[in-house]
């Protein structure tokens, strides 16, 4: 399909008063605004970010922290900033310590999509990254979908293909805080993962290779106030953690999170839509993605892409209001 006329972002909603409404901006494919109704069908913002009008340049001048991107080529942390891939030895950026991070020094976060498909409730954007791009090898040709099946539904979908074997782990970073868009901390929030293991991670946030079941703080199979555990998590500082699920290919409830679950704990009070600024833990990443660092630890799900292949998930975010907090 060919590329469309570009414009600086784009909207998507329902015709009906209840619908979400979600921005998305080409440059890192950025989901840069979701507004859900409250019980009262009144419209919140429910995703930390910047003001519209201040358009690319938060996400470039090093303010952002990957607030709402696709992260990629490959999302989250490579040990030591390099891998083995059939006899070859491949380096990326260390741009995380020691380690490389979310795609390196200029990731699919800092790269303009193209936009070749947009209507009023979906839009698909396309990025060619080519061979040797931040040192990944293979020509891989991503696209992601933002649509709204309904009113108060997002789906995120993902693709790619590649011509040469490489590392393929895409997510997007929004940061959610239902509550009031991320100025207060989201203690208060609670969440459930349906997941009974997690892989604890060591020095760097590097997952050590262990696959836990999870307990304590850990374990959010039942639900939890986040604020009652935070700083009982393994590490102590948050939850920055990949849970495990048994099998990939699975559809999730809506009400579980699935994979990377992260609490902001390096925000440090950025000044951010409407001149709020995010402290830590302001909001709450649920990065939907293949396990970290899989690269180095052959007993994780393969992260290696192959011609012929094509690598594709999705993630539905399911926005509802009561009159009262459920009860978990």
């Amino acid at each position: 399909m060919a590329a469309m006329t570009q414009q600086a972002s784009y909207t998507l909603r329902h015709a009906v008063a209840s619908s979400i409404v979600v921005t998305v901006r080409p440059l890192g494919a950025t989901l840069s605004s979701v507004l859900a109704p409250d019980r009262n069908g009144a419209l919140g913002e429910v995703t930390l970010g910047f003001d519209e009008g201040e358009g690319d340049a938060p996400y470039l001048d090093g303010r952002s922290a990957y607030f709402g991107c696709v992260a990629g080529r490959v999302a989250n942390r490579t040990k030591g900033a390099a891998f083995e891939l059939d006899g070859a030895t491949y380096t990326l950026a260390a741009n995380d310590g020691a380690n490389h991070l979310h795609g390196g020094t200029v990731g699919f976060d800092k790269r303009r999509w193209t936009v070749v498909d947009a209507s009023a409730t979906a839009l698909t954007l396309a990025l060619r990254s080519g061979d040797g791009d931040e040192g990944y090898p293979g020509t891989l040709d991503a696209r992601v979908t933002y649509s709204l099946p309904d009113p108060r539904t997002l789906r995120v979908a993902y693709a790619a293909t590649t011509d040469k074997a490489t590392p393929v782990n895409l997510t997007n970073h929004a940061y959610w805080n239902l509550n009031d868009g991320g100025a207060s901390p989201v203690v208060d929030h609670e969440l459930q993962v349906d997941a009974s293991f997690y892989t604890p991670v060591g020095e760097g946030a590097i997952p050590t290779g262990e696959i836990r079941r999870a307990a304590g703080a850990m374990d959010l199979s039942a639900g939890r106030r986040l604020g009652d555990a935070l700083y009982d998590t393994d590490g102590g500082a948050g939850y920055d953690h990949n849970y495990a699920r048994p099998r990939a290919g699975e559809s999730f409830p809506a009400a579980t999170a699935r994979d990377r679950v992260y609490t902001g704990n390096f925000l440090d009070g950025v000044a951010g839509r409407g001149g709020t600024r995010y402290g830590r833990h302001a909001g709450l990443c649920l990065e939907t993605q293949l396990f970290p660092d899989a690269l180095h630890n052959a007993h994780f799900p393969s992260a290696v892409l192959r011609p012929g292949s094509t690598y594709a998930h999705a993630t539905e975010h399911v926005f509802s209001a009561a009159a009262a907090r459920p009860a978990l």
